[in-house]
């Protein structure tokens, strides 16, 4: 559970969990409307990544009614070829009920086993087959670099939604984990709970302090990965309690899975608690009603993000959802936040018939009764 304090007052919606969209739509709320908007229009990255629900059912966009956003993360490494596949790190569907004052936060696990439909991105064929949900992204981006490889990797991963549960999406975002990590510098850090000791498999440090990695990963015959620890370096340790995280300490902390019991489920509630934590720090520094500050914050947001708007003017967004707060921006757990083995692929997931049955419920638009009995899917941190 978050720390709630005196610098802990009302807070924006979420960034990479909802991928800055809340954020500016939330925003509104905090600002003169013309001002936020303009400003938000022209530095923002948009670009149109999937095809708008409105379009694939044959009508108008507009912002009434319920709203389902497609929001993934990326973490490429910093050294990665432009032209090397990336896949989605994290897959989040964003469900915003009909009346606009709340908002439903889905992982879909990315090593859940699906149909790809084919797809064709100009420079790569992809036949169609079975793969994780992560290789959508991959395979869709095949060949490609830059915008073009995320903006097709983006349009495969959303017809394979589509394909394998008839989702449909208004909006989208992707966000690069490595340049959110600029918005916690500008803030200056982030405090937040760790809810279970977390020991890192990318940073640790030797006897002289120095920075090594502290275990050699290798891949198992079952498909997973052992950890082998480097003789002489300690893994850097995220201990449970309230603390405070420099922005290197809070990216390193939310991509860890691989030393959790729960692995990516874990990962995913981490990822999700981190980024509500980042918006009590905005609130809490008055960043949303300081001009200055703002165009600090959006100017690194801007530089780690690519939003679609859907066809829908962000400044109608932003007056929309100017109602969600931190109180009603609510997370939901998939396969009961545990790993739920395919019977078709070893080593793969599949989606359990609670969570398949949430997943009809975005699509009825009947999300809110469905959660009203099923109370125990809403997590509580």
């Amino acid at each position: 559970m978050l720390r709630r304090s005196r610098r802990d007052p009302r807070w924006a919606s979420t960034l990479v969990v909802l991928g800055a969209l809340l954020m500016m739509l939330a925003g509104g709320a905090f600002v003169a409307k013309d001002v936020f908007a303009g400003y938000v229009t022209s530095n923002l990255q948009q670009d149109d990544l999937i095809v708008p629900a409105a379009e694939q059912q044959g009508r108008h966009a507009t912002i009434s009614g319920a709203k389902t956003i497609l929001l993934v993360g990326i973490d490429p490494r910093p050294d990665q070829d432009p032209a090397e596949a990336i896949r989605s790190d994290s897959i989040i569907v964003v469900h915003i009920p009909e009346d606009h004052r709340s908002a439903y936060l889905i992982s879909i696990p990315r090593d859940t086993w699906v149909t790809i439909p084919p797809f064709d991105n100009g420079r790569a064929r992809y036949l169609g087959g079975h793969d994780k949900l992560n290789a959508a992204f991959a395979e869709g981006g095949m060949k490609l670099t830059g915008k073009d490889q995320r903006r097709h990797g983006m349009s495969l991963l959303a017809a394979t939604l589509r394909e394998n549960w008839d989702l449909t999406f208004d909006a989208a975002a992707i966000v690069d984990f490595a340049g959110f990590t600029k918005v916690v510098e500008v803030l200056g850090g982030v405090d937040m709970y760790v809810d279970q000791e977390t020991r890192s498999v990318h940073i640790g440090h030797d006897a002289k302090g120095e920075t090594k990695v502290p275990y050699e990963q290798r891949f198992n015959a079952s498909g997973g990965t052992d950890l082998i620890p480097v003789p002489g370096v300690t893994p850097q340790t995220y201990h449970v309690g309230y603390q405070h995280l420099e922005a290197w300490q809070a990216l390193d902390y939310v991509r860890q899975r691989d030393t959790l019991p729960n692995s990516d489920y874990d990962r995913q509630r981490h990822q999700q608690q981190f980024i509500k934590a980042v918006f009590r720090e905005i609130a809490g520094r008055d960043v949303l009603t300081d001009p200055a500050k703002l165009k600090q914050v959006l100017d690194v947001v801007g530089q780690s993000m690519t939003i679609d708007s859907g066809g829908i003017a962000l400044e109608d967004w932003i007056f929309a959802m100017r109602g969600i707060r931190g109180e009603n921006l609510l997370t939901v757990k998939s396969n009961n936040g545990t790993f739920h083995g395919s019977a078709e692929q070893p080593g793969a997931e599949s989606l359990d018939d609670k969570t398949l049955a949430l997943l009809a419920a975005v699509r009825t638009n009947t999300l809110e009764t469905f959660l009203a009995a099923h109370v125990d899917m809403v997590s509580t941190s």
